[in-house]
C-alpha cells in the first residue's frame, strides 16, 4: 500500500509537522540532493583526472568536452535522479550508479 505523505505517514517529524519549515532543505537534504552532490563530485573528479597529463588512460579534454561535462552537474533534474535510480537497481550501490550515471 502507498501513503501519500502526510504528518501522520511521515518517517519522521521533520517531513511530516515541521515539513512546512523544513521544505527549504529538501534540496540539499534528500536522496536527490545527495545524488546531485555526489554528481558535483564525480564530475569534478573526472575532470581534474582529465587534466593530469601523468594519467595516460585518460586523455586531457578540450573545451568542448569539459563543458559537455560540466552540463552534467549543471543539468542535473529528477529525471537525472531517475536514471541513477535505475542504475542502482541493477547495481545495488548508489555511489557505482552515480558513476554509471556521469560515464553515460
Amino acid at each position: 500500500m502507498s501513503e501519500d505523505l502526510t504528518e501522520l505517514t511521515a518517517v519522521s517529524p521533520v517531513d511530516g509537522r515541521y515539513g512546512r519549515l523544513t521544505a527549504g532543505l529538501r534540496q540539499h537534504c534528500s536522496e536527490y540532493g545527495l545524488m546531485r552532490y555526489r554528481v558535483q563530485v564525480e564530475v569534478n573528479w573526472l575532470l581534474m583526472l582529465a587534466s593530469e597529463p601523468g594519467i595516460r588512460e585518460l586523455p586531457e579534454f578540450n573545451d568542448r568536452q569539459i563543458i559537455a561535462v560540466e552540463k552534467i552537474a549543471s543539468d542535473f533534474s529528477h529525471g537525472s535522479a531517475q536514471r541513477i535510480k535505475q542504475f542502482e537497481a541493477t547495481t545495488n550501490h548508489d555511489v557505482k550508479a552515480v558513476e554509471y550515471f556521469v560515464k553515460e
